[in-house]
């Protein structure tokens, strides 16, 4: 099994992540503190540190907000752990101890920590594992208890997740008396992976192994908890003919992805979220128990989405009808949802896959969504946020058609449900983690990332430095500083969007065989050496599969790993009058309005003009060129609201 590195191995000097990062620390980190104490206006109010005080017995009241409320907390405390990681912070630390010592007083003598059911139904705990998020909750307090105890040291978050695992672990299981559940929103899996790893107990990882193996069996364990429960639905209220029948014709077993057993499972279904927390769960699986046929279920279930279901941007699950994904080529752009939790999971699938498979293919998809779809869904202010995250975006259309009322032409200040934002915090805080992997012959580079790093493999060790502009440009270079000569191997990822390339070693051209989409460079390595990479950063016209309907005579611009878009404040409004010529030049340029890191990009086109005032009307073409200014996606919606199109018509 090849390993991630450890954030506290890597520092990261970026010029173009530096500033992400540093706004979630000094805006974002704070900004989501505040809005889960209720300090902010005019927002949904969260309720959950009041939830956790009511639990504690410190307050009186009623149960706010979600059945997973607690999950937005965990989230955050994760994010602020890899933010202290990256830059120590006593006032952080501190308010951070303060939670962790609030979360113990709420959990019960025997483990159990879930304010919802703690405070407002305690008879009905694992009853109703379809609908009440508790083993979900559960998965996001633990992955929170093992980033702050291996930042910190400190163990007490640790000490309280790992009762409520041992807990979990006497009522789950095939033994006599316990229960063949399994999570109604998956988590736990990926989570207990995590355990296991921090702690090295055994049992975590068979708990894990449980859920997943124990996942589609039939009869259904949710069709029998459902009516056991009286046909009762959590979400309703109400007596229902079906378990979720908000989910219209969506098949609730296809949507919990209980359909069959995870092993046959060769088509992503149902809720995007859930389907990829469930997917990351069974490859970190694999990777430690060397599990074949599950790793097969996951390989199958990873080409699915990447090669039919996923967007150019790295959005996945495109239907706002259960948050899920459809069928094959099914991508629209103006209906989508493509949650940015599903895009996050992807990213944790993506990470999990390689490290039984070391292909540089999963690395160009977490480099999609880091640079596509997880920044365009926060403003620039890090006080705003995108839930979901469209391709096309038609404000006047947004606010008469109950088709499209889960787009936003802007970004929102909070959410009721506010999965989105924490979850992001602590993606793109840990993203370290994602920029090297050590193996027992050498060192991976996956992302091109400025940072220092100290690393180990086998009996290598060495310190790098990489430098990098990217992706305003495709220059790196990585200086090498071994312990010790010795013979390894280097790995540098190719990117799948990069035609050409050249590498040079202190200076002088070479070239390096691709072994899995990576240059091998095997040699003894002595203190200084440096490998130069350059890849070549020209704008590309990208199309689509002629079976995506909706990218039909449309073409997508990038340029390396940027997608772009279209806005109304620098193209007038009606863009889907627009039709971009391929042929002609496109020329790079500064875009005042956005951050300097923003490159724009100037195109010919032109642009439809109406004949006459008439609805209908014979053809006749008229057309006016135009130069188009293309935009970053990463970007859109930081300035005057307007439309915006990805794909352009030619």
């Amino acid at each position: 099994m090849l390993r991630s590195v450890e954030l506290k191995d890597i520092r990261i000097h970026d010029a173009y992540w530096d500033d992400i990062i540093r706004l979630i620390q000094d805006t974002v980190i704070p900004y989501q503190w505040d809005a889960l104490n209720d300090h902010l206006k005019d927002v949904e109010p969260s309720h959950v540190i009041r939830n956790f005080r009511i639990a504690a017995g410190l307050e009186e009241g009623e149960f706010g907000g979600m059945v997973f409320q607690d999950s937005d907390l965990a989230k955050w405390i994760e994010a602020s752990s890899y933010s202290l990681q990256l830059r120590p912070d006593a006032e952080l630390e501190e308010r951070v101890d303060e939670v962790v010592e609030l979360i113990g007083k709420a959990q019960r003598p025997d483990g159990y920590m879930d304010t919802y059911y703690i405070i407002k139904e305690p008879e009905n705990r694992w009853k109703n594992l379809l609908q009440g998020h508790e083993l979900y909750c559960a998965g996001h307090m633990i992955e929170a208890g093992v980033a702050y105890y291996q930042v910190t040291g400190k163990a007490a978050l640790l000490s309280i997740v790992c009762a409520y695992a041992d807990y979990i672990d006497t009522v789950f299981g095939t033994e006599p008396g316990k229960l063949r559940g399994y999570p109604g929103h998956e988590e736990i899996e990926l989570a207990l992976a995590r355990l296991y790893d921090a702690t090295g107990k055994e049992k975590y990882l068979k708990l894990a192994e449980y859920f997943i193996d124990e996942r589609g069996g039939k009869p259904s364990y949710f069709d029998t908890e459902w009516e056991r429960n009286g046909r009762f639905n959590f979400w309703t209220q109400s007596v229902t003919e079906r378990p979720n029948p908000e989910y219209g014709d969506v098949d609730h077993s296809e949507y919990n992805q209980t359909h069959l057993p995870v092993r046959e499972q060769k088509k992503a279904t149902g809720h995007a979220v859930r389907a990829l927390y469930l997917y990351t769960g069974m490859a970190e699986v694999a990777a430690r128990t060397g599990d074949a046929t599950l790793f097969e279920a996951c390989r199958a279930l990873w080409d699915d989405v990447v090669n039919a279901q996923m967007y150019v941007t790295g959005g996945v699950g495109s239907t706002a009808v259960g948050e899920a994904f459809t069928f094959d080529y099914d991508l629209p752009n103006d209906t989508v949802y493509a949650e940015t939790c599903a895009s996050i999971a992807l990213v944790f699938f993506a990470r999990a896959m390689f490290q039984t498979d070391p292909d540089a293919s999963y690395f160009d998809i977490v480099e999609r969504v880091l640079y596509n779809v997880l920044p365009a869904s926060m403003q620039q202010d890090g006080k705003h946020y995108n839930y979901t995250n469209p391709l096309e975006v038609w404000p006047e259309r947004l606010g008469h058609s109950p088709l499209v009322t889960h787009i936003k032409p802007v970004r929102q200040s909070w959410f009721a449900c506010a999965c989105c934002p924490p979850n992001l915090a602590r993606t793109l805080t840990s993203l370290g983690r994602y920029v090297f992997s050590t193996s027992e012959s050498g060192l991976y580079t996956h992302l091109f990332v400025g940072c220092e790093a100290e690393l180990s493999a086998g009996d290598m060790h060495v310190r790098l430095t990489m430098q990098s502009d990217y992706p305003q440009n495709g220059n790196v270079s990585i200086c090498m500083h071994p312990e010790h000569g010795g013979i390894w191997t280097l790995y540098v990822r190719k990117p799948g969007w990069c035609r050409s390339a050249t590498l040079q070693l202190n200076g002088v051209p070479m070239e390096a065989p691709l072994e899995k989409g990576y240059w091998a460079i095997e040699r003894n390595w002595e203190d200084g050496d440096t490998l130069a990479v350059e890849l070549e950063m020209r704008p590309v016209f990208v199309q689509a599969n002629p079976k995506v309907r909706a990218d039909a005579g449309r073409v997508c611009l990038t340029r390396g790993p940027v997608v772009y878009c279209l806005e109304q404040t620098d193209n007038g409004d009606n863009l889907s009058a627009l039709r971009a010529l391929p042929d002609l030049p496109i020329t790079d340029t500064k875009i005042e309005s956005l951050p300097c890191r923003a490159v724009g990009l100037k195109l010919s086109g032109m642009r439809r003009e109406a004949t006459s005032d008439a609805l209908y009307a014979p053809y006749e073409a008229r057309e006016t060129p135009v130069m188009l200014l293309a935009v970053p996606y990463a970007y859109w919606g930081n300035r005057t609201p307007g439309e915006m199109l990805v794909w352009i018509r030619v």
